[in-house]
């Protein structure tokens, strides 16, 4: 079994296209969430974006997943973890859950499928994680606008290749981007993807560079500082004790 152990719950993996990694992880862990908040994760995948929002605080998420496999991998990891009242795995798709949601969220976030128009794998449930066929921006926008609250927030990861035709498309449906955090791997190295978090307020947009190591297998004090309440090797012992 592909089990990925967080310090106060464990990500079971094995049905799942998409698995941990580092980025996905470091964009939850420096969501704008809100203790409270009422929360939505659109394409849940594992379920670890959900999670980690209950963790820092959120007070209900619901996670919508595709894909039948998925969905029964978050369902079981939200059972097992120590928020299971606050978590529920929806298994539909977006546009389906958005005519029945009846209400809007505190803040909606998603680590939706990166690509568009490029080849393909031939795994169906990979490519149903990684491209866009299914969820365009353009509809992940407009659902959004229909699912944020009035003072909600926007939160999104998505490749750098994309900004410019996101920001257009958001604008248009009524967001406007207030901070951009870029991730890189290593300071030589050109960041690939960006945490982007929008409003329906505009505002002077925060522009900022995170780079994730020093070195190989070392994280920087910036990533350290955003991941040390959630990776093992950054418990302290009195809590590996508990």
């Amino acid at each position: 079994m592909s089990t990925f152990r967080f310090q106060q719950f464990s990500v079971q993996q094995n049905l799942s296209a998409m698995k941990v990694c580092t980025d996905a992880v470091l964009f939850a862990a420096m969501a704008p969430v809100k203790s409270g908040d009422n929360v939505l994760d659109i394409g849940t995948g594992t379920g670890v974006l959900a999670l980690i929002a209950a963790q820092r605080g959120a007070a209900k998420v619901t996670a919508v997943e595709l894909t039948e496999p998925a969905y029964q991998e978050a369902s079981i990891n939200f059972s097992q973890s120590p928020w299971p009242d606050r978590l529920e795995a929806v298994h539909q798709d977006i546009q389906g859950f958005s005519g029945i949601a009846g209400r809007q969220y505190d803040l909606v976030i998603s680590n939706p499928p990166f690509f568009e128009n490029h080849s393909k794998t031939t795994a169906a449930l990979r490519m149903t994680a990684r491209h866009n066929d299914q969820l365009p921006y353009a509809d992940l926008l407009a659902i959004a606008g229909q699912l944020v609250a009035p003072q909600g927030l926007l939160y999104l990861l998505l490749p750098v290749h994309a900004l410019t035709k996101i920001t257009g498309q958001a604008s248009m449906a009524g967001f406007y981007l207030n901070r951009r955090v870029d991730f890189r791997a290593y300071a030589h190295s050109a960041a690939k993807v960006s945490a982007l978090t929008f409003s329906r307020t505009e505002a002077k947009l925060r522009s900022e560079i995170l780079t994730v190591y020093e070195s190989n297998g070392v994280y920087t004090q910036e990533s350290e500082r955003s991941l040390s309440t959630l990776l093992l090797r950054f418990a302290r012992e009195d809590q590996m004790q508990q």
